[in-house]
């Protein structure tokens, strides 16, 4: 592993990449010297603190070996392909749509994120000196299978998925994340979407850090005219998980679903940043997640539904509920609708509090020990994301991990 983040560091990792490849990297590491690190004075940033600076970490030079399987990437039996990416690495490929970095030609490789948008994005253009690109030129029914996992402690990683989904063309994709047991790391994932007009993707991520880890995913998508985007997400890891999502909807006709729960215990902090942008005409969105949190942890929602001036017929809401079901967690909802034209159906909703003392005294009063009447309301609630999920087949494990996290919580007496 090297000593630091500096520029001899740079210079060797950037070596391992495509000649095409390290002009772009030379400039982005210029701007990652010159930007500070968040520190949660930043409206990018409130009510989080982020507390894993890079002095304090290596960027990883060679992979580690492999994390054994894991509960979320056995359920599916059918795949279109899958792919292992190991600390930024790629490590195994499977799949005719599939191919990495060295394989591509230069003008594919594309970044939606800007290389400033805050110092982790900026690390990612410096230090991703591979990537996985999964092109879908045609329908595709069954799902790829991304798993990215992280296992060094003390080192930051970068990976890099592109996904391209051509003109009429369908995909489904589901990422995995993962972390070692027990060790402090950073993870800097960018995932880049680009559906062509008419074409249809569908995206399931499911963050299962261990509780060490902190996990910083920026996310970006663009949408073509008639195209579609269901996006999915799962928060169920990380000491520090966040998702940075952004969607344009730049096609006339087209549309965009996000739909996620999260779960935070321990001191977990969960930071969901969600900006979708109306460009075209008649384009429809709809954002809906849902989350608890018990012991100490936090969950933060702040999403931003932008319309844009000749954006007109557009149908865009934003809904987020959560659960805080022990006396130090705290959960922060915050939805912001930003209307520049006229002829427009638009609307939020948000709401944060326990379980319905109501809804508890019904079931209780029909005979049920409150025990069970709570556990009652915690499948409830979030049953109705887990039917929504775009990939079909991950339902069952992700409704027992939440399940098992409040059932757990229940019996040790650290809810309220």
């Amino acid at each position: 592993f090297l000593t630091a983040f500096d520029s001899s560091a740079h210079a060797r990792i950037a070596a391992r990449a495509p000649v095409w490849r390290r002009p772009s990297m030379e400039s982005a590491f210029d701007v990652f010297e010159k930007l500070d690190e968040p520190t949660g004075s930043e409206e990018d940033w409130r009510y989080v603190s982020y507390d894993l600076p890079f002095s304090e970490l290596t960027p990883v030079v060679d992979p580690g070996d492999p994390l054994p399987p894991g509960p979320f990437t056995g359920r599916l039996t059918e795949l279109a392909g899958r792919a292992l990416i190991v600390d930024g690495a790629i490590l195994e490929t499977d799949g005719a749509m599939l191919a990495r970095l060295s394989e591509i030609e230069p003008d594919r490789h594309r970044s939606l994120v800007p290389v400033d948008h805050n110092k982790l994005a900026a690390a990612h253009a410096a230090f991703a000196d591979d990537g996985l690109y999964v092109d879908f030129t045609r329908p595709v029914e069954t799902p790829v299978l991304v798993e990215i996992q992280t296992t060094a402690a003390g080192t930051a990683s970068f990976p890099h998925v592109s996904i391209r989904v051509a003109d009429h063309a369908e995909g489904r994709v589901l990422v995995v994340y993962r972390s070692s047991p027990g060790a402090r790391l950073l993870s800097v994932p960018e995932i880049d979407i680009d559906v062509a007009d008419g074409g249809h993707l569908r995206l399931l991520a499911i963050q299962g850090l261990d509780q060490a880890a902190t996990g910083v995913v920026h996310q970006r998508m663009t949408l073509g005219r008639d195209a579609t985007g269901r996006i999915g997400e799962v928060g169920l890891g990380g000491d520090f998980g966040r998702l940075d999502l952004g969607v344009d909807l730049i096609g006339d006709g087209s549309s965009a679903q996000t739909v996620g729960l999260y779960f935070g215990e321990g001191s977990q902090t969960l930071d969901y940043r969600v900006l979708i942008r109306h460009v075209g005409r008649n384009t429809t969105s709809d954002v809906f997640l849902k989350g608890a949190v018990e012991d100490d942890a936090e969950s933060v929602f702040t999403g931003l539904l932008r319309i844009e001036r000749d954006a007109v017929r557009t149908s865009t809401f934003e809904t987020n509920r959560n659960l805080v079901l022990s006396e130090n967690a705290k959960a922060h909802s915050v939805p912001n609708l930003e209307i520049l034209c006229h002829d427009v159906m638009c609307g939020h909703a948000s709401s944060v509090g326990p379980l319905e003392q109501d809804h508890l005294y019904y079931l209780q009063s029909r005979g049920l020990p409150r025990p069970r009447a709570e556990r009652l309301l915690i499948r409830g609630f979030f049953q109705e994301v887990i039917d929504r999920l775009p990939i079909p087949g991950i339902e069952g494990p992700v409704s027992e991990e939440v399940f098992r996290r409040f059932v757990t919580a229940q019996e040790e007496g650290r809810v309220a």
